[in-house]
C-alpha cells in the first residue's frame, strides 16, 4: 500500500502548463484511402514545442492554451498535413492522410515518424512494417512475421525449420504472443516451419523486449502485439497469392461507406492435393495441410463509439487413411469497444477467448487410441487512457483471465484410460501508469502493475518427498472442491522508462521492469511441440519473477535517415523452470515433481543501424549475450548455459529498389550453435551400452549462418487495368550451408564405436510466387 500511495502522490502532484484557460484538440487520424486508422502518428505544435502521438487506436488529445496555432501531423510514407486552427474550446478533429507515392515506391522499415526511436521513452522496442515483411526473401513463397523477428537484435531464432524465438534470455514460453488482444499459444504450423500469422491480414506489429507497459503482464522476457486490419471502409479492394506450398485470398471493404467495414483473408496449404496423384492407395488417403482464416469487422456507432468483432481459425492436419491422423489448432475472438467520453478520457473494454487443442488417434485394427489435450484462456480488460495536459499521459485500467488447461486425456479398447483432470485457475490485474514530459530533455513513464492469481478446484495436489533430489516421491495429497479459490499469489510489478535528450538528433535512455509468470510450458527442448502441455503455478512451482534493467544510446544521422542504437541489459529472473534428466512430461498425474526450480541469469548488448527510407533501406544487428542457469538437482548444483544462449547473433537485411517494377532483397544471418550436452564415455550394464554425458550445456553445435535473396518484379502497368500484380522470385540458403538442427549420438553396428549424426533441413531452396491486388 505504501507505494500505491507514494505512486499516487507524485500522479497528484503532476506538474501542469502555464496556468492559464486551456482548450482540447483531440480525435482520430486515418488513411484518406482505407480510412484505417494510423497508429503512431505525431501531432506537433511548433510555436508551443509541444505534440503528442497517436495511441494503438489511431486517437490522439492535446490540451494547450486557448489560441489560434500551426498543427502539423506527420507520418512516415505519408504527405504531412499542417493547418492553421482556432483552438478557443475543445474541438475534435478527425484527419485523413495521404499516402506520399514517392516514399509509398520505398520500403519503409518503421511507420513512425522519423524522429520517434531519439524522443520517445521507449527502448527495446521495435516496430515493424508489414510492407517490408512481405518484400523480404520468402520461404517456399511465404513471408514469415515470426521469421522476421527472429532476425531482429536481442532476439534468437529456434533453429533453422522453427518459428520460435527467444528474447533477452528467456524461453520460447516466456513470450506474449498477441493478436489482436488474444494470447496466442502455438504460433507456428508444420511443426514450427511457418507461423500462423497472415501478412495480408496484419495491419502493424510491435516487440517489447524491455521497457513493457504495465498494462501487460503474464510473461516474463518479451511482449509481440500484432495487430489485424480494420478493412477498408472507402471500397472494395482484394489480394490473392500463390506459392508452392500454399493460396491466399483476401477481400476488404466497406459495410456501410466510411462508418463500417470488413475484412476477410484464407490461406491454405496445399501438399495433400499432390498426394492424389500419387500411384499408392495410402499415399492418396493421406492428409497433410494446414489453414489460416482471419476475419474482423468494424462499426462506428457515433462519433464517441466504435465496436470491432476480430477472430482467428487455423488448424494443421496430418493423417495416413484410417490408421493414423493428428492435427492442432488455434482458435482466438475478440471484442472491442472504444468510447471517448471527452476530449481528454478514451476508454478500451476488451473481452477474448483463446483456445489450443491437440488431438492424436492411431487405428491399427487392433487398437484404437485417441489423445487430446490443450488450453483454454478467456477473460476481459478494461483501460482508460487520460491526457491530463500536454505533459501528462496517465493510464489505468483492469483485467481478468480464467484459464482452463486439460494435461491429457488417453483412451483405447484394450489398454487403461488415462485422463489426467483439468486444472484452473484465474489471474487478476490492475494497474496506473503516468508518461510525463518534464522538460525538452527529460521524460519519464512510471507505473505499477499488481497482479494476483489463484488456482481453482476441482484439483488434487500432490506433495513430494524431496529426499532423494533425482526423483521426487509423491507422499501425500490434499483435496479441494469444485469453484474453490486456493494457493493465491500476488505480486507487484514496478515498470519504469526515461528519456534525456541531448540533443536534436541523440538521447539516453534506461528503464527497470519486473515481470511475473504464472503459466508455464512443460518443454525440455529447444524446439516447441505440438503436443507440448502447459502448467499453471502451484503450491509446488512458485511463479517465475524477473527483474531486468536496460540502458541505451540512440542517435539519428544524416537528417534522420540513418537511426543508430546501443543497448545493454541484465535480467535476473527467479523461480526458473527446468526439469530433471529424462522427465517424463506427457500423461505424467506426477508432472509437478519433474520439474526443478532454481535462478537464472542473462545479460548482453545489442547494436542496431537502420535505414528508414530511400532506395536502399533495411538494418544491421548484432547481439553478444549470456543466458546462465543455476538449479540445486540439476548439473551437481553447478552453473550451466541455456540450450538456447547464443553467444553472438548477427543479421544484416537490405532491400534495394532498383526501378518502379524491380526490388531486390537479401538477408544474412549467423548465430553461435545452440549448448548441448553430449556423451563422453561409457559403460556396460546387463549387456548394454550405457553412455555417461558431460556437464549439462557444455558443448557447442556448429554455428549457423545463411545466405537468403529475393528479387520481386511488377508487372508492367496498363491504361484502365483494375489490377496490379507481381512475381516474387525467391532462393534460400543461397550457398547451401548444411545447419545442423540436431545431433544425435549412436553406436555404429560395425565397428562398435559412437558416433555422431547430423541433421539438417533445408538445402539451396528456389521459389516462387505470384501476388496480386484489385
Amino acid at each position: 500500500m505504501k507505494r500505491i500511495f507514494i505512486l499516487l502522490v507524485l500522479l497528484i502532484g503532476i506538474t501542469s502548463v502555464k496556468a492559464q484557460e486551456k482548450a482540447t484538440l483531440s480525435g482520430y487520424i486515418k488513411d484518406a484511402e482505407s480510412g484505417e486508422t494510423l497508429l503512431g502518428a505525431a501531432v506537433y505544435i511548433q510555436s508551443l514545442q509541444l505534440g503528442v502521438t497517436t495511441n494503438i487506436y489511431g486517437f490522439y488529445s492535446l490540451s494547450v492554451p486557448k489560441g489560434k496555432y500551426k498543427v502539423s501531423i506527420s507520418y512516415l510514407g505519408y504527405i504531412s498535413y499542417t493547418e492553421e486552427i482556432s483552438i478557443d474550446s475543445n474541438l475534435v478533429k478527425e484527419i485523413e492522410m495521404k499516402p506520399n507515392s514517392v516514399q509509398m515506391k520505398t520500403v519503409t522499415v518503421s511507420s513512425e515518424r522519423r524522429d520517434e526511436n531519439v524522443k520517445k521513452t521507449e527502448m527495446g522496442v521495435i516496430k515493424m512494417d508489414i510492407n517490408t515483411i512481405k518484400k523480404l526473401p520468402s520461404f517456399m513463397g511465404e513471408n514469415d512475421v515470426l521469421r522476421t523477428v527472429q532476425m531482429l537484435p536481442g532476439v534468437q531464432s529456434g533453429g533453422e525449420a522453427n518459428t520460435g524465438f527467444f528474447v533477452r534470455g528467456g524461453n520460447s514460453d516466456q513470450n506474449l504472443i498477441l493478436l489482436d488482444d488474444a494470447p496466442v499459444y502455438n504460433p507456428s504450423h508444420l511443426l514450427g516451419i511457418f507461423s500462423v500469422f497472415n501478412p495480408d491480414a496484419i495491419k502493424s506489429l510491435k516487440l517489447y523486449k524491455g521497457g513493457i507497459p504495465a498494462k501487460y503482464g503474464g510473461r516474463l522476457s518479451s511482449l509481440l502485439d500484432i495487430k489485424m486490419k480494420e478493412g477498408n471502409s472507402k471500397k472494395m479492394h482484394g489480394a490473392a497469392s500463390i506459392s508452392p506450398i500454399s493460396s491466399k485470398l483476401t477481400l476488404e471493404g466497406p459495410i456501410i461507406k466510411d462508418r463500417s467495414s470488413f475484412i476477410v483473408s484464407g490461406r491454405r496449404s496445399y501438399a495433400d492435393l499432390f498426394l492424389k496423384l500419387s500411384k499408392k492407395k495410402e499415399r492418396r488417403k493421406s492428409r497433410l495441410y494446414f489453414y489460416d482464416f482471419n476475419a474482423k469487422a468494424n462499426y462506428r456507432i457515433n462519433d464517441n463509439n466504435r465496436v470491432f468483432l476480430s477472430g482467428y481459425f487455423g488448424d494443421d492436419v496430418l493423417g495416413i487413411g484410417k490408421e493414423f491422423g493428428t492435427s492442432w489448432g488455434n482458435r482466438t475472438g475478440t471484442v472491442r469497444w472504444n468510447h471517448i467520453f471527452n476530449s481528454k478520457l478514451f476508454m478500451n473494454n476488451i473481452v477474448y477467448v483463446s483456445n489450443y487443442t491437440y488431438k492424436l488417434t492411431v487405428n491399427d485394427g487392433i487398437e484404437d487410441i485417441k489423445y487430446n489435450s490443450g488450453i483454454l484462456d478467456y477473460g476481459g480488460r478494461t483501460d482508460f487512457t487520460y491526457y491530463l495536459n500536454a505533459l501528462n499521459t496517465i493510464k489505468f485500467g483492469l483485467n481478468t483471465t480464467s484459464y482452463q488447461i486439460q494435461s491429457g486425456s488417453f483412451t483405447g479398447k484394450n489398454i487403461e484410460d488415462t485422463k489426467l483432470p483439468k486444472s484452473n485457475a484465474r489471474e487478476f490485474a490492475a494497474y496506473l501508469s503516468n508518461n510525463h514530459t518534464i522538460n525538452e530533455k527529460l521524460a519519464i513513464d512510471y507505473g505499477v502493475r499488481y497482479s494476483l492469481f489463484q488456482n481453482v478446484g476441482k484439483a488434487t495436489v500432490y506433495k513430494f518427498d524431496k529426499t532423494n533430489p533425482l526423483v521426487y516421491k509423491a507422499n501425500d495429497t490434499i483435496s479441494y472442491k469444485k469453484g474453490k479459490a486456493f494457493n493465491n499469489y500476488g505480486n507487484f510489478e514496478p515498470r519504469i522508462s526515461l528519456r534525456y535528450q541531448l540533443n536534436k538528433q541523440s538521447s539516453i535512455k534506461a528503464s527497470y521492469n519486473r515481470t511475473t509468470q504464472y503459466l508455464h510450458q512443460a518443454n525440455n527442448a529447444t524446439a516447441a511441440s505440438p503436443l507440448t502441455v502447459w502448467v499453471l503455478s502451484s503450491q509446488n512451482i512458485k511463479p517465475q519473477i524477473a527483474d531486468q534493467y536496460s540502458m541505451g544510446y540512440f542517435r539519428n544521422l544524416f537528417k534522420d535517415v540513418l537511426e543508430v542504437s546501443a543497448e545493454v541489459y541484465y535480467e535476473d529472473m527467479k523461480n526458473t523452470i527446468d526439469f530433471r534428466d529424462n522427465a517424463e512430461l506427457i500423461l505424467n498425474e506426477f508432472l509437478e515433481g519433474e520439474f526443478r526450480i532454481g535462478k537464472s541469469y542473462s545479460y548482453g548488448v545489442e547494436l542496431l543501424v537502420r535505414k528508414n527510407i530511400g532506395k536502399l533501406t533495411g538494418w544491421v544487428g548484432y547481439t553478444w549475450s549470456k543466458t546462465r542457469k543455476k538449479i540445486p538437482e540439476i548439473n551437481r548444483g553447478k552453473e550451466f548455459f541455456a540450450s538456447y544462449d547464443r553467444t553472438h547473433d548477427i543479421s544484416v537485411v537490405a532491400v534495394y529498389e532498383l526501378n518502379k517494377r524491380a526490388t531486390l532483397s537479401s538477408n544474412w544471418l549467423y548465430s553461435t550453435g545452440s549448448a548441448i550436452s553430449v556423451p563422453t564415455g561409457k559403460f556396460l550394464f546387463q549387456g548394454e551400452q550405457v553412455n555417461v554425458y558431460s556437464d549439462r550445456n557444455s558443448v557447442r553445435m556448429p554455428s549457423f549462418h545463411r545466405w537468403d535473396i529475393s528479387l520481386t518484379l511488377k508487372t508492367k502497368d496498363k491504361p484502365n487495368r483494375k489490377y496490379e500484380s507481381e512475381w516474387a522470385f525467391s532462393v534460400l540458403n543461397t550457398y547451401f550451408r548444411k545447419n545442423a538442427y540436431s545431433i544425435k549420438f549412436r553406436k555404429n553396428e560395425d565397428t562398435g564405436k559412437s558416433e555422431a549424426i547430423k541433421t539438417y533441413f533445408f538445402p539451396i531452396l528456389p521459389s516462387v510466387a505470384y501476388n496480386i491486388k484489385f
